[in-house]
């Protein structure tokens, strides 16, 4: 096994070709997670677009590239999943019967720990080394959407009822609606930036807008060229004007739900669930099998769901001293955020003084 290291403007094109074709060995039905945006090449070459540190570990059996390995990673050898805190599907992507060793291949790569947050399930080189696991919801729409809308009827029939009751009374009070699925007006995307920023705010979040590389990985991402992976920008219109919008990464099976935001002028229509049904439906149409819509406590997310995906959080680590210090730094704010998210009585009072202290920052 040879291990060899590169930045992704050093990647040649019969490179990412095989990468691309690992990623398509086993069908979507088979394998769902392994065709996720995020685990494809562009999104890593678009992340070394926009910033210095992304690294792309190749390895190759008999000269053969056998397994892609893309990463973050520090002088001192500290290694992070590529995007790690805003990428939703991570890990190493490789076809069937690849083995190999999880110490070697960090050494190769010159790595001392690698750490992750969202790893895909089905990693066997990374089995054991995961500290905790997480659904992740989708919506299943690779029968259709008339299929998806029926389950969804028949799972969550109050919550269908009344997304659909506002559905129809936003038509009526601000005017026809218009679903786009693929808007390319940039403009419509500095609204949906600007909706997410005070929604963050508003509730007590990081604004992760407020962060350069961020905004312009996600501009990056907009305007690169027609592709089966490449970002999504879907907008819903009342009356001509924009309610509600989301930014995602897609593949040709997988739509990655990234951004969603919406004018909270209209906020009692609903239209993120409008819209969100909307997308179901349109990317049912565009021949996408399946909506990842991310790890995380939201009811949103519960009444949309088909069922749930797997995803882990942790870290491989070689016997080093970098290892051993970022583990000790790291795992005590892991493991008390994962205990206040995991648990109701905690999360509430946690998610209530958030919001409290987001009024509080925007004046309200």
């Amino acid at each position: 096994m040879d291990i060899t290291v590169h930045r992704p403007g050093e990647l040649t094109a019969a490179d990412r070709a095989a990468w691309s074709a690992l990623q398509r060995a086993r069908p979507p039905a088979e394998a769902p997670q392994l065709h996720n945006p995020f685990l494809a090449p562009e999104f890593t070459l678009a992340m070394g677009a926009c910033r210095r540190d992304v690294r792309i570990a190749v390895v190759r059996e008999d000269g053969v590239p056998a397994a892609f390995f893309p990463h973050q990673r520090t002088p001192a050898g500290v290694g992070r999943a590529v995007g790690l805190g805003v990428s939703d599907c991570q890990g190493l992507v490789h076809g069937p019967g690849f083995t190999a060793d999880a110490a070697e291949l960090l050494r190769g790569a010159g790595l001392a720990v690698w750490e992750f947050d969202h790893l895909a399930a089905d990693q066997p080189l990374f089995a054991g080394r995961a500290g905790a696991r997480f659904g992740s919801p989708v919506m299943d729409v690779a029968d259709g959407w008339e299929s998806y809308l029926a389950g969804l009827r028949e799972r969550s029939p109050k919550f269908t009822r009344t997304t659909l009751a506002k559905e129809r009374r936003l038509d009526r009070d601000l005017g026809p609606l218009r679903y786009v699925h693929d808007e390319r007006d940039p403009e419509l995307l500095r609204v949906l930036m600007a909706w997410k920023s005070a929604q963050y705010r508003r509730t007590g979040r990081g604004d992760r807008f407020a962060k350069p590389w961020i905004t312009r990985l996600v501009e990056h991402l907009f305007h690169t060229g027609p592709g089966e992976v490449r970002g999504l920008l879907s907008v819903l219109y009342a009356g001509g004007r924009p309610v509600a919008a989301h930014f995602g990464l897609r593949s040709s099976a997988v739509l990655a739900c990234w951004f969603p935001a919406y004018d909270p002028a209209y906020a009692k229509y609903s239209p993120g669930l409008v819209l969100h049904l909307a997308m179901a439906r349109g990317a049912a149409e565009d021949g996408m099998t399946l909506l990842d819509l991310g790890r995380g406590r939201k009811e949103y997310k519960d009444s949309l769901k088909t069922r749930e995906l797997t995803v882990a959080e942790g870290w491989v680590t070689r016997r080093h001293p970098v290892a051993y210090g970022h583990r000790m730094r790291r795992a005590p704010l892991r493991a008390l955020r994962n205990t206040v998210q995991g648990r109701p009585e905690l999360f509430r009072p946690a998610d209530a003084l958030l919001k409290r202290m987001g009024q509080f920052r925007t004046g309200g």
